[in-house]
């Protein structure tokens, strides 16, 4: 069991060498850009560990899953009604549809889950089909860990496997690229706002990128042009873009003939995720896998790891559903129980907007309601949340306590599970984006014989 070895590595700390490795970490994270803002990235001295055994199954059940959000999203390219479920803005109407026939809309992506490993325990909770962060936080987080002393001790009793994933993104970029078209080694602008906090990681990626041979910079959209038959950042030649940023705040602030979309309506750039990965990057796409009116769009398979790995979601409407198989009427059962279910807008991220049920009050969570009748939200039951004891150096000692903890598996061309975003907080909102929480990398154990 993993609880085995977390209780091994914790007996090999004491107050000095927690004060020890806690400097050791804080030292190299500023040089390595493993800062979020202003914030750094990691703030305990361990990893999070999963045997092997229990990544397999986080793996395999996943990749079921996956079948079943490819199968979604190529129904809603074709079927309009269908599509009217994820209450596209007309924009993303428009959108969509530009790189249809293309190669895959998404190279990278990544599942947020909760996973209790040694009960099998595994909720789906969010689907980052569209800009998913973190692969070159925690690539360099795997690196400084491996280093740190605790670590070194651990080794000799278990065998510690990194999943490294910038290299496997790299390739899924060059290979989309050439489904695409392109020839040759192309250019890549990561492209953001040049004002967010992800920029650091960014950087990781950009370094790893230009060590490899490949021509990379960041770049801000306000500074592109496209002219001359191609895209530009500066003197510098753009073929393809890994987008970082979202597309809603893209157009929202440079319209629908910026030199982005211009350039991909011309099929003189490309870029990934596509705009069609943001179908399923709404909240919707949970709801529409959950709902009963939507199973018959999937295989027995799929439908059976819906049921056991997608919490029960429905957008928030004025009909009636079925809840554990009885119908219920959706607007009230959600205002009697607040408890038990959580209310999300369907298009923001980093936690913006996200109400907690049993956290709310009760005047809180029905106004929120009445918001989401107007406004496009989903509620989603609530799921058993992981607790895991992490060690760090506080108040002069070590101090180990207890946190909740995520489990978000990173996905390789819309099917492949490869490398995990950890996310640790003291509260049940799990995102680093909304201003809390640490990030730590994720190692697979093997237990030395």
């Amino acid at each position: 069991m993993a609880e085995e070895a977390v209780d091994l590595y914790h007996s090999l700390l004491d107050d000095q060498l927690a004060a020890d490795t806690s400097a050791d970490l804080y030292a190299r994270l500023k040089p390595q850009g493993l800062y979020f803002g202003d914030r750094p990235i990691s703030t305990v001295i361990r990893p999070h560990f999963y045997l092997s055994e229990e990544w397999d199954y986080l793996k395999r059940e996943t990749e079921t899953l996956l079948n079943a959000f490819s199968r979604l999203h190529a129904a809603c390219l074709s079927d309009s009604g269908l599509r009217a479920q994820l209450d596209l803005e007309p924009y993303e109407e428009n959108l969509f549809s530009l790189d249809i026939g293309g190669a895959v809309p998404w190279t990278t992506s990544r599942l947020d889950s909760f996973f209790l490993g040694t009960e099998r325990k595994l909720y789906f909770v969010e689907y980052n089909a569209e800009t998913p962060a973190g692969m070159g936080y925690e690539d360099a987080l795997s690196e400084l860990f491996m280093t740190l002393e605790p670590m070194k001790r651990f080794m000799k009793y278990y065998a510690v496997q990194s999943m490294p994933m910038c290299g496997k993104l790299l390739a899924v970029l060059m290979r989309a690229y050439r489904e695409w078209g392109g020839l040759g080694i192309p250019q890549i602008a990561i492209v953001d706002w040049g004002h967010v906090p992800t920029l650091n990681e960014h950087e990781i990626i950009k370094r790893f990128f230009l060590r490899h041979g490949v021509k990379a910079v960041l770049a801000d959209p306000r500074n592109m042009e496209y002219k001359d038959g191609n895209l530009w950042i500066g003197d510098f030649r753009v073929d393809l873009i890994y987008k970082r940023v979202l597309c809603s705040e893209l157009i929202q602030q440079m319209g629908m003939e910026n030199p982005i979309v211009q350039a991909i309506r011309d099929r003189k750039v490309f870029m990934s995720n596509s705009f069609s990965a943001k179908l399923l990057a709404k909240k919707a796409s949970l709801a529409m896998l959950s709902d009963e009116k939507n199973a018959h769009l999937f295989d027995d398979q799929q439908r059976a790891a819906i049921n056991a790995h997608i919490p029960w979601t429905r957008q928030v409407a004025d009909r009636k559903t079925l809840y554990q198989g009885r119908e219920v009427d959706l607007v009230s059962f959600i205002a009697e129980n607040r408890d038990q279910f959580v209310l999300k807008p369907n298009d923001e991220y980093g936690g913006k907007g996200v109400v907690i049920g049993w956290e709310a009050s009760a005047d809180e969570w029905n106004e929120t309601l009445k918001q989401a009748l107007n406004n496009s939200y989903v509620v989603q039951e609530k799921v058993t949340v992981i607790y895991k004891d992490f060690p760090a150096y506080i108040d002069g000692k070590l101090d180990i306590s207890s946190r909740f903890v995520d489990a978000n598996p990173y996905v390789f061309d819309g099917h492949t599970v490869h490398g995990c975003l950890t996310r640790l907080s003291s509260v049940a909102l799990l995102n680093v984006t909304a201003g809390g929480g640490s990030v730590v990398p994720t190692f697979l154990l093997q237990k030395r014989t």
